[in-house]
């Protein structure tokens, strides 16, 4: 009897030599279509990828690559993707979901049934409170806070596909998982960071023109002069000139004894 035997897909195309070459030329073609999403254009490996994923799950490659995302060099799909693969494979009847709480314990549990052994299976439940525990609640840009019921869903379906069903979409993470486990970084400045570099950005005007500058750099140098006085021997006084006013200092202390700091008069 043979009709237990495995079902043998045929070799990724990665590895077939003329579907290869196949791939890049349609690949190639794909990279110039405006039809495509931003990270396949001009990007004939992401495409060929692209290509034989879809060949892999069994799906329409323009499909593919419109629910396809790379993140930090790692591939992902929509939530929606993952969940029409699973749907349309023969294991399982479609996937279902048990609504409950509210709140904080507002929860959502995905469940399916086993088509051979009819068995009723539940994925692992999912909760508000789970969300805001592993911090996916409050990152920015996150649909938590405004559809939450939706999220609620997302995520207890791709649990229970990883969990009981990987083989249907190869196990890729849904692009909403990658961002809230942080594998997208979002570094938009909060409002309050913002609204302080607006504010100091411009609070002083500098005058970069070649006139200011040349002031600016005058300026500087006049302060740096080491300050002299007026009887003090300047470094260019030639040697005469510095005897006289070293004869003018010794006649002053000789006519105020006091000067010297001492009452008794100076020596002659």
């Amino acid at each position: 009897m043979t009709e237990n035997l495995p079902v043998l897909k045929d070799q990724s195309l990665l590895l077939d030599t003329a579907r290869f070459e196949h791939a890049q030329r349609v690949g190639n073609m794909l990279t110039k279509s405006t039809m495509v999403p931003e990270h396949f254009r001009n990007n004939i490996g992401n495409c060929v990828i692209a290509l034989n994923y879809a060949d892999r799950v069994g799906i329409d490659p323009f499909m593919a690559m419109q629910k396809m995302y790379v993140i930090h060099g790692k591939p992902a799909v929509e939530t929606q993707l993952q969940i029409a693969l699973f749907n349309n494979s023969s294991r399982f009847t479609t996937l279902k979901y048990k609504m409950s709480g509210a709140g904080d314990k507002s929860q959502c549990v995905a469940y399916a049934t086993d088509r051979e052994t009819k068995e009723e299976i539940d994925g692992p439940p999912v909760s508000i409170a789970m969300a805001k525990a592993e911090g996916w609640y409050g990152k920015k840009g996150s649909k938590w806070v405004t559809l939450p019921e939706l999220m609620l869903r997302y995520r207890a379906a791709a649990f229970f596909i990883r969990l009981y069903a990987p083989e249907t979409t190869l196990g890729l993470y849904t692009k909403e998982e990658l961002y809230d486990v942080g594998e997208i970084i979002d570094v938009t400045p909060t409002k309050a960071v913002q609204e302080e570099i607006d504010e100091k950005a411009n609070a002083e005007t500098i005058d970069i023109t070649e006139e200011s500058t040349k002031a600016n750099l005058e300026a500087k140098e006049e302060t740096a002069k080491p300050e002299t006085e007026d009887n003090t021997a300047s470094p260019e006084m030639s040697d005469d000139e510095k005897a006289e006013i070293a004869a003018a200092e010794m006649e002053g202390l000789q006519e105020n004894p006091k000067a010297t700091g001492t009452d008794d008069p100076a020596p002659y």
